[in-house]
C-alpha cells in the first residue's frame, strides 16, 4: 500500500478534473484525438467512479472541475493551442451535452463542483477557497489530461502548500506516451503517483 507522511483522510479531497464528454467520449470534440481511446485503455470511467465511492464511504469531499465556456467562447483568450481548439471545436459550451459529465461521474448529493476557464483548476476559481473552507491540505487528483490540466493543477496545488497524489489509472490523455512522461517525469517531483485501488485503500485504513 502506497505510504505518504502525514497523512489524514479527514484533511483530504478528491478532485475530479475535466471528465467531460467533449473531453473523453468518442463522440466529444476531442473524441478523436486519442483522448476517448486512451480514457477507455484507463478504464478511468469506472476507476474514478470506485474511487468517489470509496471517498464518499469516509466523507472525504468529492470535487468536480468542470472547463466551461459559453457560446463563442469569448471570455477564452486565445493564447494558446488548447484554447484556440476549444473554441474553433466549440467544445464545453455551457449547458450542452459535451460540457457536461461523462456518463458515471454525474456529482451526488454534497459532491462540490467548480468551473474553470484554464488548464489550473486553482487559476480564476474558487478552489482554493473551498478546500481552505473545508480543512483540506492533501488533494487526489483524478481526470484529463495528465500531461495539461492534471499536471498545471497539481503544480499549482504543491506550490501554494498541498500534499498531492495523482492517481495513475484514474488520469487519461491523448496517448500512452504522454501519459508516462506527466506519471513517469514531470509529476514525480510535486505528487505522489498511485494507482485508484492503492488510495482506495489508504482512505479506509484505520
Amino acid at each position: 500500500m502506497v505510504a505518504m507522511d502525514g497523512f489524514d483522510r479527514q484533511r483530504t479531497a478528491l478532485i475530479i478534473e475535466d471528465l467531460q464528454n467533449d473531453a473523453i467520449n468518442e463522440a466529444g470534440a476531442f473524441g478523436a484525438s486519442g483522448a476517448a481511446a486512451h480514457a477507455r485503455s484507463q478504464n478511468v470511467v469506472a476507476n474514478v467512479a470506485a474511487l468517489a465511492a470509496a471517498c464518499r464511504a469516509v466523507f472525504v469531499p468529492v470535487v468536480h472541475v468542470w472547463y466551461i465556456v459559453e457560446p463563442g467562447a469569448a471570455e477564452l483568450k486565445q493564447n494558446a493551442r488548447l484554447f484556440v481548439d476549444v473554441r474553433s471545436r466549440k467544445a464545453n459550451v455551457r449547458g450542452t451535452w459535451g460540457a457536461a459529465p461523462v456518463e458515471g461521474l454525474e456529482p451526488v448529493a454534497d459532491d462540490f463542483v467548480v468551473e474553470k476557464l484554464r488548464m489550473n483548476a486553482f487559476y480564476g476559481t474558487k478552489l482554493d477557497a473551498l478546500l481552505n473552507g473545508l480543512g483540506v491540505d492533501t488533494v487526489i487528483l483524478a481526470g484529463a489530461w495528465t500531461n495539461m490540466s492534471i499536471e498545471h493543477t497539481a503544480r499549482h496545488a504543491a506550490d501554494a502548500g498541498y500534499r498531492v497524489i495523482v492517481v495513475s489509472d484514474g488520469t487519461s490523455t491523448l496517448n500512452a506516451e504522454w501519459q508516462a512522461a506527466a506519471l513517469n517525469y514531470a509529476l514525480t517531483q510535486v505528487a505522489t503517483i498511485a494507482s485508484c485501488q492503492e488510495v482506495a485503500s489508504m482512505l479506509a485504513a484505520p
